[in-house]
């Protein structure tokens, strides 16, 4: 890692400005000038003065330092404008962290020194006190750094040393400009295929005609990406304090939503005691759904054919088909499921073309429903697509898999945005159920499905100012659970003892929700699936085993099965066994004086915020980062660091009760994994030969080179020698189909069967070569061989090996992939881990941290990566 990368921003911000008298960039030299109107938005050039959607005193051009070899300052800014992408989130946000009034005496005092601050499920020695982080939200390193506000293009060139700034404490002004018409226009979402081909006709034309085109346009996106970086909102570098949080933003314009395309009938029968139907085009679209999940789980459950044929056959007779359909089992959807499979097999087929019109008409959807204008900033869109119709499907035993979801129409969609935005066009004929201008929330549209009567919302991707600004309360309210633990446990273990059976409930109920992270639970109707949480739990779910062991098994949410034993306290013992006392019986309630609202109004009470879902955040941060200390080996080769973030998050997941179905092809993964050893294995073979073969002297210097490859049998190797040569003849069989298609393409003569039968010639004589290597163990090696490059490939051979089987099986043997076949670690990192505990850990181990958080978790938690190797949660 580089120094640069680890100097404060304020100090990165001078070594940059120092650099500008010695650097200059010509980066647009090569920016073609042609007409952009059917340019994707991505890829149009940005016009000369276009800031109407942004208020001049809007503040969002933030500094962020480049890769390129010339300072940013000196870079001519490339006229590009941005694209967009989508991402989704569910996250739940959290209230401001910090201690209520009316707890602050009681609770600021908390020991430092003590481990009461430790889970109590972790709690086996001392916890050293942390180092100091300076501010609680451990972003003061770089709250000072100022910003730099965009101009036009037309003040790229100026250095950003003399570019005005301004303060982080200025806050955006809502810009009564912003209208979505001043955007350069968008492309028609309905293009002809002619159209896409002439527009990439006229683009290999002009390539032909500028031979450094296409690497200047590599250049240009990078540096079109580096804009992005230097111009988004780094609202986690501005002041927040005396900031209200109840309005979210000031203006809000967008696009509105993407509705699925009507239904085409495709005509295809179904067949009704072994005759085909004719089916009205509303009841085919829901004959297709259930077609096209012929043969899976969902198919074949009871519960979902009993759903689906009772919506099924309603509509089917609504629309009077003959013979009227009365029983599911003289349906016959094998046309229906033969159709969808042919499908499936064209679009695999499609050519290159298609897939490029395809992809076109995808991105320009997203051009123009995926980004939003939030505060005059430029926002991206989470899942802007309605939900199409179909079956649905639910998690676990959902009571209500197989139903119909109907289509949904403008009608039944509520809009939110500004006041004095334009409304989006609702599609023809239809007209938007209701437009709001609620600055108080953060989604852009909502709708309620048909099914569960539930609330549906579009939000801002998961990378958004808003998103990451809910993501930091909510961690910042679990760290400020910290201070406050220890009072906080205290008070309900004395509670454990009081005369009032209520206040004994609660506090037994907290104990449960601190020790086993259990979620608070809520009351569930007949329709949905009977899933509890720690104040649901029934009497059946609990059974006692002196002297003090709790058995726990129920449902918990989506139907994961919960089931633990453990020990708890002899007064939580003697609660439970009170609270199961007769007439107590199966389907009573264990806690039947405690309701879900009574115990997160005595929560909030203890601490602004605090829920049962902060003490899993908090159990599960504070678990990780624990686990982490112990398990990470200072010296230890990025694999085993790895190996130990793995298993740290594996506590956390089980600690969560995070778990998956055992993925179909997981044996096959795990040969895959064998396999892929076995294969180095046979390279490192090969080369100690080739030694042999070029030294023969070192048989008696080097034995060890004597030594046969464990788990290399000679069928195995005779079968792996026939892949690898079965790979080669597909390769080269590819080539010829690629070249000749070019050469069809130029109208060349193409290759004949004879020219492929002379390049197949040399894979069989490469056979017969490795035949005689097995039999005579004389390998010649490549050329240029020598005994110095040959140990220097075994020695990377070793290494590969040493951090496959890392991934797999840990030092003691123990298989680490079949520990975690049912254990989902994403979900704890992705909403229960703080992302700061992560980067911190990789700067002060020095791993990379696209080795831990994919692209798109990189994104979502932005905010977090400005911590030093220091800090902690």
């Amino acid at each position: 890692m580089s120094d640069s990368e680890d100097m404060p921003l304020a100090e990165r911000k001078k070594q940059i400005i120092n650099n500008n008298n010695n650097h200059h960039s010509t980066d647009d030299d090569n920016i073609d000038s042609g007409s952009d109107s059917d340019t994707p938005l991505g890829k149009r050039k940005r016009p000369p003065v276009r800031k109407k959607v942004i208020d001049d005193d809007d503040d969002d051009g933030d500094y962020q330092s480049s890769d390129s070899a010339a300072p940013l300052s000196k870079r001519t800014r490339p006229d590009i404008k941005r694209s967009s992408y989508k991402e989704e989130s569910d996250d739940a946000s959290y209230g401001s962290p910090s201690v209520s009034k009316k707890s602050s005496s009681s609770l600021s005092d908390a020991g430092e020194s003590s481990d009461s601050d430790t889970p109590l499920a972790a709690k086996k020695k001392p916890v050293a006190k942390a180092s100091t982080n300076g501010s609680s939200n451990g972003t003061a390193r770089v709250k000072k750094e100022p910003k730099y506000k965009e101009e036009s293009s037309s003040d790229s060139d100026v250095p950003l040393s003399k570019k005005s700034s301004t303060s982080s404490k200025t806050k955006a002004k809502p810009s009564k400009s912003i209208k979505v018409k001043e955007e350069p226009e968008e492309p028609t979402l309905g293009k002809s295929k002619s159209a896409i081909d002439s527009k990439q006709t006229s683009s290999k034309k002009r390539i032909k005609d500028e031979p450094d085109s296409k690497s200047n346009a590599k250049r240009i996106k990078k540096e079109e990406e580096e804009a992005d970086e230097e111009e988004e909102h780094a609202w986690w570098l501005q002041e927040r304090e005396n900031e209200d949080d109840s309005v979210k933003w000031k203006t809000l314009v967008h696009n509105g939503v993407y509705f699925p395309p009507p239904y085409v009938p495709h005509g295809v029968k179904m067949k009704y005691d072994g005759k085909p139907v004719t089916l009205a085009p509303e009841v085919e679209e829901v004959a297709s759904f259930f077609g096209a999940l012929l043969y899976t789980e969902h198919a074949e459950n009871p519960v979902f054919q009993q759903n689906f044929f009772k919506d099924f056959s309603k509509l089917a007779k609504k629309h009077k088909t003959v013979p009227e359909i009365t029983s599911f089992g003289k349906c016959d959807f094998t046309p229906l499921y033969e159709h969808f499979q042919n499908e499936k097999e064209k679009k695999k087929n499609m050519t290159k073309e298609e897939k490029n019109a395809q992809k076109a008409e995808k991105q320009a959807l997203e051009e123009h429903y995926g980004v939003c204008y939030l505060d005059g900033r430029k926002e991206k869109v989470g899942n802007f697509r309605i939900e199409p119709p179909g079956l649905f499907r639910g998690r676990g035993k959902h009571p209500k898999t197989g139903c119909l979801k109907l289509r949904v129409m403008p009608e039944q969609v509520t809009l939110n945005l500004s006041k004095d935005a334009p409304i989006p066009k609702a599609p023809e004929g239809h007209k938007w159920g209701k437009i709001v201008h609620d600055d108080t929330k953060t989604w852009l549209a909502t709708w309620k499905e048909n099914v569960n009567d539930s609330t549906k919302y579009v939000f801002l991707a998961a990378g958004s100012s808003l998103k990451g600004q809910s993501d930091f309360k909510k961690f910042e309210t679990a760290r400020e659970l910290k201070k406050c633990v220890a009072d906080i446990r205290k008070a309900y273990m004395t509670d454990l003892k009081d005369k009032k059976m209520f206040i004994r409930q609660r506090a037994t109920a907290m104990y449960l929700i601190d020790r086993l992270a259990l979620r608070a639970g809520n009351e569930k109707g007949e329709d949905e699936a009977d899933t509890v949480g720690c104040c649901s739990l029934r009497y059946e779910h609990v059974t006692l085993e002196k002297p003090n062991l709790l058995h726990l098994d129920f449902l918990g949410k989506d139907s994961i099965r919960f089931q633990k034993t453990m020990e708890v306290d002899e007064q939580v013992f003697k609660n439970i066994r009170l609270f199961k006392r007769e007439p107590a019986q199966e389907g009573d309630e264990l806690f039947d004086r405690l309701k879900t609202s009574e115990l997160n109004k005595h929560l909030q009470s203890l601490m602004k915020g605090l829920t049962a879902k902060v003490f899993r955040t908090y159990n599960a941060s504070f678990t990780f980062q624990d686990q982490l200390k112990k398990l990470t080996p200072a010296n230890g080769t990025v694999a085993e660091k790895l190996l130990a973030y793995n298993r740290a998050n594996r506590e956390v997941a089980v600690l969560c009760n995070h778990q998956r179905a055992v993925s179909k092809g997981h044996a096959l993964q795990m040969d895959k994994i064998v396999d892929k050893i076995r294969a180095l294995k046979y390279q490192k073979m090969k080369l100690k030969r080739t030694i042999l073969t070029l030294e023969p002297k070192l048989k008696k210097k080097r034995p060890e080179l004597l030594e046969p490859e464990s788990d290399l049998e000679e069928d195995w190797i005779i079968e792996y020698e026939a892949q690898l040569m079965e790979k080669e003849r597909e390769k080269i069989k590819l080539k010829f189909d690629k070249e000749n298609e070019k050469r069809k393409e130029n109208k060349e003569k193409p290759l004949s069967a004879k020219e492929l039968k002379e390049m197949l010639k040399e894979v069989d004589a490469r056979e017969k070569e490795l035949a005689k290597e097995r039999k005579t163990g004389v390998v010649p090696g490549s050329k240029g061989a020598t005994v110095e490059k040959c140990d220097a490939q075994m020695l990377k051979l070793d290494d590969r090996i040493a951090a496959t089987r890392t991934t797999m099986v840990d030092k003691v043997g123990f298989c680490i992939a079949e520990e975690n076949k049912q254990t989902a670690l994403s979900t704890s990192k992705i909403n229960y881990i703080d992302p700061r505990i992560s980067a911190a850990w990789c700067q002060k181990y020095d791993v990379p941290l696209e080795k831990i958080f994919t692209k798109t978790l990189r994104e979502k938690f932005k905010w977090a990566m400005t911590v030093d190797g220091n800090w902690e949660f």
